[in-house]
């Protein structure tokens, strides 16, 4: 079973070497990682050229966004199963694939996700909090659960056959897709119980109130274009579950 790991990268020096080195260091060897760089005007690509890799496709241009970006490696990918890795996070050990993989055996599943740790931008050594997703059931994007979309891996048919992201969203794309596929289409998923992605604090949606204002409207909007009511109080119920990671 090969492997396709997406990679949107712009203006990622500082870190981009730990996303290509924790994919390089995976334990199951049948890995393609396509990287998908927005014409970074710093040494991002070189960076990633002079780091050990398994990089099969690196593509430098203009782009319309971080999900763009991701659309078109995902388009490119020629594994069985996609997964999507941001530039600033890395892989928490060198078996998360071959965990995927285990689970991957099962015919029936068509997604897998995990946990994750959030940690230090300039300590990534330091956990900050912990995301534990838990399992899928029935209407718990309602409750404001949702999976670590770091961590979520996807058979290439779905994307296929249900589409890729939808580039009406600029914050929560990556929530529509997942509710799409888990909520609305109900596909086959199964959890691990295991860190699998460590992801540096200081993203775009949550880096300030207007954003998160702005991410929790594009969760209500993604809910009404999949048919989906969402609750009145929704941004309590997304607020919740982030609490608890501080646990």
């Amino acid at each position: 079973m090969k492997i396709s790991i997406v990679t949107g990268t712009y203006n990622s020096q500082a870190y981009i070497s730990d996303c290509v080195t924790s994919v390089h260091n995976q334990t199951y060897d049948n890995i393609e990682h396509i990287i998908i760089d927005g014409a970074s005007s710093d040494a991002t690509v070189n960076t990633i050229r002079d780091t050990p890799n398994k990089v099969s496709q690196l593509i430098s241009e203009n782009d319309n966004g971080i999900y763009d970006a991701m659309n078109k490696g995902l388009k490119l990918a020629t594994g069985e199963v996609l997964g999507i890795l941001n530039s600033d996070d890395f892989y928490n050990s060198t078996a998360v694939i071959q965990n995927v993989v285990d689970a991957f055996q099962d015919p029936k599943i068509d997604i897998v996700f995990g946990d994750l740790f959030y940690v230090n931008q300039q300590n990534p050594d330091k956990i900050v909090r912990k995301w534990s997703s838990g399992p899928y059931y029935d209407g718990a994007f309602k409750k404001g659960w949702h999976p670590a979309h770091p961590s979520f891996f996807v058979r290439k048919n779905v994307y296929e056959k249900f589409g890729y992201f939808d580039l009406d969203y600029q914050l929560a794309a990556d929530f529509e897709l997942m509710l799409r596929f888990l909520e609305k289409h109900q596909l086959k998923s199964t959890y691990l119980k295991i860190p699998m992605v460590r992801m540096r604090l200081g993203g775009a949606t949550n880096k300030s109130w207007e954003n998160i204002a702005k991410g929790n409207k594009e969760c209500i909007a993604a809910f009404k274009k999949n048919g989906i009511s969402a609750p009145l109080l929704y941004p309590i119920y997304r607020l919740l579950p982030k609490l608890k990671q501080f646990l």
